[in-house]
């Protein structure tokens, strides 16, 4: 950490996608929108299961878990972005950016964890049924799932940003993404970042590759036992209950990979920029609904609630 003292920047420029134009407040009042609507349909995820007892399985704990998550994930970076489109200095301190980029790795880190230990729920519900609330109960319900997975997400992000911020910042200063993303802030350091590189690509194949192969992995399992012992009214029952907990983690991960693991990827472009919008922001809002959308359970949820609340008229 002494190192960080050699920086003489104390503030970074967030470049975010384009200088000030005519069209700044209308992008901003679409982002901003955009931003609510995550809130709004995350936290109505967050009342079903939370409120119906038909909820209260591992699956949708671990669901009830990821979608605070999601939140706090989008908004690490979305509200000092809709600030910066209207403000005319875009300027955050070395501190603040140091505390984003660790927050914004912390829950990424977590997020991918859940991943692969949701998809050992759907394991044990398919493939071994009759074991599946006695296991699980144990071994993956609070507080083993949830606390492992927060661990994997403190000590992934804690190496991620000591990696990047103990290097000395002596200008330029302007980061050319629209908040303090690991690759992009490297790119300003005044030093050989070349071990750099590489600790960040080890560390990003732990903590993103490895648990994204346990989630192939286990679907592989489901897929062959499905296939060898269920009948074609039940594969197709277990296929469409796998999918949406695949198009949410596909979502998340392919953007992942290119942005933090494969060698070479330039961060800085602006399809860079599009994609770090699409697996923090798009895949923020698609959850809910992927999740809600073909579950019959969670509209049973609404339908209750909705229920509940006109009772007294």
């Amino acid at each position: 950490m002494q190192k960080v003292s050699q920086s003489t920047v104390t503030e970074f420029i967030l470049l975010g996608f384009a200088p000030h134009t005519s069209i700044s407040p209308l992008l901003s009042t679409f982002f901003l929108l955009f931003y609510l609507l995550i809130l709004v349909s995350n936290s109505l995820l967050i009342t079903f299961t939370r409120q119906d007892p038909g909820l209260h399985t591992p699956m949708y704990f671990f669901i009830s878990v990821l979608t605070p998550l999601d939140m706090c994930y989008t908004t690490t970076t979305v509200p000092q972005m809709l600030v910066h489109m209207l403000s005319k200095k875009r300027a955050t301190s070395f501190a603040r950016c140091v505390a984003q980029m660790y927050i914004f790795l912390f829950f990424g880190v977590t997020g991918s964890w859940l991943f692969s230990i949701m998809s050992v729920t759907r394991y044990m519900a398919i493939c071994h049924p009759l074991r599946y609330k006695v296991i699980m109960s144990y071994w993956v319900c609070p507080p083993h799932g949830g606390a492992s997975a927060r661990t994997y997400g403190v000590v992934g992000g804690r190496y991620y940003t000591f990696f990047t911020m103990h290097l000395p910042y002596c200008g330029p200063n302007e980061i050319d993404h629209y908040f303090c993303k690991v690759p992009a802030v490297l790119k300003l350091a005044c030093a050989d970042t070349s071990l750099n590189d590489l600790v960040d690509f080890i560390t990003g194949f732990n903590v993103i590759v490895v648990p994204l192969s346990l989630v192939v992995i286990v679907y592989a399992n489901i897929f062959a036992t499905i296939m060898k012992t269920c009948s074609a009214q039940r594969q197709i029952k277990a296929f469409s209950t796998c999918g949406s907990h695949i198009t949410v983690v596909t979502m998340f991960a392919i953007p992942c990979i290119i942005m933090y693991v494969s060698p070479g990827s330039d961060s800085l472009s602006n399809s860079g920029k599009k994609m770090a919008l699409f697996y923090n922001i798009a895949t923020t809002f698609l959850n809910p609904v992927i999740y809600s959308l073909r579950n019959k359970d969670v509209k049973k949820a609404f339908l209750k609630l909705m229920g509940q609340s006109r009772a007294p008229e």
